[in-house]
């Protein structure tokens, strides 16, 4: 990577941090930086524009629309701004705000309206870090944030085809790993991630037979 690129990740680095304080921990600096890792580990073995890569991994999460009242328009605006301020090239302004705009689960139901090689690995680079042991604790910490039950038997997970209905969804946290985290495995894009994925996916798997076990008093 060039050296003047180096010093726009360093000045992204320092936004994203400051923005970030304070932020839920499932969403906060440690997320992001997990996910700019996986990014660059993916990248490794792709192809891609790697600044657009490193740019979304770490701008990505600026401003989730799930703790502004449901915004999607504000990440990749502030993203935009922010970018616009270093004097990038427009093109390449627009590319990351897309991937901002796009990549997450819900944007994908019902279809995906953007796709590039770069919103891929970032893409995947993200759901990894929704899975596995660091997976489920944050889906816990964010069901607690929400004041979710853990689980309820009677209240059954949901297909959901329509993206405001998993918006608005406020199941139980059980309920997120068949509505979402134990889809991901088959949903990654590069080799890589499946890779990964196919080990935090099966740890997934072995600590909803240990949860339902404990809850039926079996062990």
């Amino acid at each position: 990577m060039r050296k003047e690129d180096l010093i726009i990740i360093e000045k992204t680095i320092e936004f994203v941090k400051n923005r970030l304080s304070g932020a839920e921990a499932g969403h906060n600096w440690f997320h992001t930086d997990r996910v700019w890792k996986n990014a660059k580990l993916i990248y490794n073995d792709e192809s891609g524009d790697r600044l657009i890569i490193e740019l979304a991994a770490l701008l990505h999460d600026i401003a989730d629309s799930k703790f502004h009242e449901g915004d999607e328009d504000l990440g990749p605006k502030i993203a935009s701004d922010f970018l616009e301020n270093l004097g990038l090239d427009q093109e390449l302004i627009t590319h990351v705000a897309n991937i901002i705009r796009y990549m997450s689960f819900r944007s994908g139901i019902g279809g995906q309206v953007f796709i590039s090689q770069e919103l891929k690995i970032v893409q995947d680079a993200d759901r990894l870090d929704a899975i596995g042991a660091i997976g489920i604790a944050r889906a816990f910490h964010y069901g607690g944030y929400k004041n979710r039950e853990m689980y309820d038997p009677a209240i059954k997970p949901q297909n959901f085809e329509d993206k405001e209905a998993y918006k608005k969804a406020s199941a139980p946290t059980i309920n997120h790993f068949y509505e979402k985290l134990l889809l991901l495995k088959e949903q990654m894009h590069t080799e890589t991630a499946r890779k990964i994925a196919a080990g935090r996916h099966q740890f997934m798997e072995s600590f909803l037979e240990q949860f339902y076990g404990e809850w039926k008093g079996e062990f």
